[in-house]
């Protein structure tokens, strides 16, 4: 059995094998869909909690379209544009409802979805993932920080018993941070929402 702090280099090392896929490697050209998700299976392999799992299916990227998250593909075919909404999807369906994630989209596809929008999908894209550089940074230095303080809980509980419970609070702590932002991300979301309400009403 590993130890506590095994298991927090195993963390760091997945960590240090995550990456945003790089904008040149993003094909320029139009996909169908069996291309779209070969593209997103290679280059996500690395992101996925078991190999056998699906980054992307085609039922995926149906309901995505069938619930206004993803424009719909021009005669069967996926732009670049869409290759770029499907991942920011990727990385925001397993925190965020539809309904969410339709709300926090409709000015990215309302505004600047076209391949002549300014700023364009690419732009964006590009600007946004500048910062996973310092965000993973920050990050490990959160972590070691959690961890460290989880290693200096249940110091009176039996030797047998002090590394799971030792774990069990550094895993509570991180499901606690994650709670929090997930709160303040749905909060933003909603204020967008009642912001956006009068608008919708006008166009009605």
């Amino acid at each position: 059995m590993k130890t506590n702090e095994e298991r927090l280099q195993d963390i760091l090392s997945r960590l240090d094998n995550l990456s945003y896929i790089k904008l040149e490697k993003i094909p320029e050209i139009d996909l169908y869909m069996d291309q779209v998700t070969s593209f997103m299976e290679e280059h996500l392999r690395k992101a996925k909690r078991n190999p056998e799992d699906k980054a992307l299916t085609k039922t995926m990227i149906n309901n995505y379209a069938k619930n206004n998250i993803l424009p719909p593909p021009v005669k069967k075919k996926y732009s670049k544009e869409h290759i770029l909404m499907l991942l920011f999807i990727y990385y925001y369906k397993n925190l965020l409802s539809f309904t969410d994630i339709e709300q926090l989209f409709r000015p990215i596809t309302e505004k600047h979805f076209h391949a002549d929008s300014e700023p364009s999908l690419s732009h964006i894209y590009q600007e946004v993932f500048s910062l996973e550089k310092d965000q993973m940074k920050r990050l490990k230095e959160d972590i070691a920080a959690k961890f460290e303080a989880a290693g200096e809980t249940f110091a009176d509980a039996a030797e047998a018993d002090r590394e799971y419970l030792q774990l069990f609070a550094f895993i509570s702590e991180l499901s606690f941070d994650v709670y929090l932002k997930k709160q303040m991300v749905e909060m933003m979301i909603d204020q967008l929402r009642e912001e956006t309400e009068p608008e919708t009403k006008k166009k009605r």
